[in-house]
């Protein structure tokens, strides 16, 4: 099952652009596959919300508990958000993805920001390195898993565009299969990157309405993710439902509400 997952997910990385939304739980992993989408996506900050964190905040071990949740909750292949690999050196990322792989995920990101308000990003060759570390794993493992280079810069405060795709090429130089740049939103920016690593698929997160997965393919992006945005629209309707009980008394968002149980039917 494993194995065919993860072939499975390496054929929608080889054509075409598909959408792998992020759940958060189990339950938003079965209603998202019963939607018909092809492939799911982990989501550190929609899971580290339902522990009462913040993103980030999650431990590693409780990342790796969740990404066996995930992945046997569903028949989809299931990409893992896996953070900086919860490690700085590169022999203890490789460690650390090493054991995701054996949680029945098909594929991973590991990303290049460091925490440090003051050197957000990793330094240029430590980034790198990262991610050759993480190519060496998944190779011993015998997995197969799809590795994703995530590049920061965007999210971290660093929107350097030419930086950006410098980290992106030399992760696919290093091993990395699919690049990725998080929050990205302007359509020339995702056009260079698609350009500038190709043949390597990209991923294009949209958390906002800022196109539109036609368009999306238009300019060559392989695959789409939405992040924490669809947890983050749940929360939406949760606390607007609950600020007005406790607010004003009243229950009028309880109305035209989904049958979950039908969607889940099981």
């Amino acid at each position: 099952m494993h194995e065919d997952r993860t072939a499975q997910f390496h054929r929608l990385h080889s054509s075409g652009c598909f959408v792998m939304p992020n759940p958060w739980d189990v339950g938003s992993a079965r209603a998202l596959e019963q939607l018909g989408f092809k492939a799911l996506a982990t989501t550190s900050a929609g899971f580290a919300w339902t522990l009462g964190r913040a993103d980030t905040h999650a431990t590693r071990d409780q990342v790796l508990d969740h990404l066996r949740l995930i992945a046997g909750a569903v028949t989809l292949p299931v990409n893992a958000d896996f953070e900086g690999g919860y490690a700085v050196a590169p022999a203890d990322v490789a460690a650390n993805v090493k054991l995701a792989a054996d949680t029945g995920i098909a594929g991973l990101s590991i990303e290049d920001a460091s925490g440090d308000e003051a050197r957000p990003l990793y330094e240029f060759e430590l980034a790198v390195e990262r991610v050759a570390a993480a190519r060496a794993a998944i190779d011993e493992s015998g997995t197969g898993i799809v590795l994703t280079g995530r590049s920061e810069g965007f999210v971290c405060g660093r929107p350097d565009i030419d930086e950006t795709i410098r980290r992106l090429r030399a992760y696919a130089e290093a091993g990395a299969d699919c690049l990725y740049a998080p929050r990205i939103d302007n359509l020339a920016h995702v056009s260079a990157i698609v350009a500038a690593v190709s043949p390597k698929p990209v991923n294009l997160l949209i958390n906002a309405p800022f196109t539109t997965v036609a368009e999306a393919a238009q300019l060559g992006v392989r695959r789409i993710s939405v992040g924490g945005t669809l947890a983050r629209t749940a929360w939406d309707g949760f606390l607007k439902a609950a600020r007005e009980i406790a607010g004003e008394g009243t229950f009028s968002r309880f109305e035209h509400l989904p049958d979950v149980d039908a969607l889940l039917g099981r």
